[in-house]
C-alpha cells in the first residue's frame, strides 16, 4: 500500500494556488505552520480550505517569525529573550499559538510539536522530554474540548538521534492526559532516499514507522524530494530501478511514499501538472523486494 499523496507547504511561495490545486486533485492533507511563507501561509490557506470543507489540515507549535514573536512579547506571552530564540514550546505560548492558528485557518484536525529537539543551548534528552510534555499538556486541553482532532510531534532529527522514541513520546501524552485517553494522533518525520534510514529499517520490520503505526498514529513523511537535493542524485540509472519513465522527482515520491508504515508523503508540488505527475506514480507502490533493491544499491554505491 502506497502513502497518500498530500501537501507539504514549506517553501511553497504561492501557498493558496498549490493549496487550491491540491486539494482539487483530491489531496487528503494540507501540513503547513504558522511561519511558513514568511508568516503568511495561514491567511492564505483560511480561504481555501472554507472552500474545501473535507480537506484535513495540520499546523505547529514551536517556531514563529520575527514579527509574531514581537506580538507574543507585547501581549505577554514571551519575554523578549525567549522570543529572540525563534522557537518556544512553554505551555502558555502553545496556547497562544495554537489559538491563532485556529483563528485563521478555521478548523485544525492535527497539531505537531514542531522540532522539540530543537535548542540552541544543547539541553539533553530529560530536558527535551520536559518541553514535550508541556506542549502536549497544552494541546491535549484543545483536544479534550474538541477544538482540534488531535496532536503529534513533527521531527527532523529527534527519533534518528535518539532523543525520543515513539513509546516515550506516548508515554508523554499518557502523563499529559493523566490517563491512556491522550489525543497523540500523529507523527512527522523525513523520509527519502536520502534520510533512508527510516526507509531500510520499515524494510527490517523495524523503527519509528513501524513502532508508530503499532502504536495507532498517523505517520507522516517529510521532504521527500530533501528539499530539491536529491533531484541531483537522480540518475537515469537510479530513476530506471525505480521505475522506467518516470520523471526524477516522481520516481524519488515513489521511493519515498512506497516505504511500510508510511500513511502520507508530503510533496511541495504546486501545478497540477506536477500534482498528476506524482499521482500517478503513486498508485502502483513499489513491492518490499523493488524498494529494499533500490536502498542496497544506494548502500552500495
Amino acid at each position: 500500500m502506497t502513502a497518500a499523496l498530500s501537501l507539504g507547504t514549506y517553501r511553497v511561495r504561492a501557498v493558496r494556488q498549490a493549496a487550491r490545486t491540491a486539494l482539487a486533485a483530491g489531496s487528503p492533507w494540507v501540513d503547513t505552520a504558522p511561519h511558513y511563507a514568511r508568516g503568511r501561509a495561514h491567511e492564505e490557506l483560511g480561504p481555501v480550505l472554507r472552500e474545501y470543507p473535507t480537506g484535513r489540515v495540520t499546523t505547529k507549535a514551536g517556531f514563529f517569525t520575527e514579527e509574531q514573536g514581537r506580538t507574543a512579547v507585547a501581549e505577554g506571552v514571551l519575554t523578549r529573550e525567549a522570543a529572540a530564540e525563534g522557537h518556544s514550546l512553554e505551555r502558555g505560548f502553545v496556547r497562544w499559538q495554537t489559538e491563532r492558528s485556529l483563528a485563521v485557518l478555521g478548523r485544525v484536525d492535527l497539531v505537531f510539536v514542531h522540532n522539540p529537539e530543537h535548542d540552541r543551548h544543547g539541553l539533553g534528552r530529560a530536558a527535551a522530554h520536559d518541553r514535550v510534555r508541556e506542549a502536549f499538556i497544552a494541546l491535549e486541553e484543545f483536544a479534550q474540548a474538541g477544538r482540534i482532532g488531535g496532536y503529534g510531534v513533527a521531527t527532523w532529527s529527534g527519533l534518528a538521534s535518539g532523543t525520543f522514541s515513539v513509546p516515550e513520546l506516548v508515554l508523554l501524552a499518557r502523563q499529559a492526559a493523566g490517563s491512556s485517553e491522550h489525543h497523540f494522533t500523529g507523527v512527522q518525520m523525513p523520509v527519502s532516499l536520502i534520510t533512508d534510514a527510516p526507509i531500510r529499517q520499515a524494510l527490517n520490520g523495524g523503527g519509528p514507522l513501524v513502532r508508530a503505526e503499532d502504536a495507532g498514529l498517523i505517520t507522516f513523511g517529510s521532504a521527500p524530494l530533501h528539499g530539491g537535493e536529491l533531484l541531483d542524485a537522480m540518475t537515469p540509472e537510479l530513476v530506471n530501478l525505480i521505475r522506467p519513465g518516470l520523471s526524477a522527482a516522481a520516481a524519488a515520491l515513489l521511493a519515498a511514499g512506497s516505504c511500510p508504515g508510511l500513511d502520507v508523503v508530503l510533496t511541495s508540488a504546486s501545478t497540477r501538472e506536477h500534482w498528476d505527475d506524482a499521482a500517478k506514480a503513486l498508485a502502483a507502490p513499489l513491492t518490499a523486494q523493488e524498494l529494499r533493491r533500490v536502498t542496497d544499491e544506494l548502500a552500495s554505491g
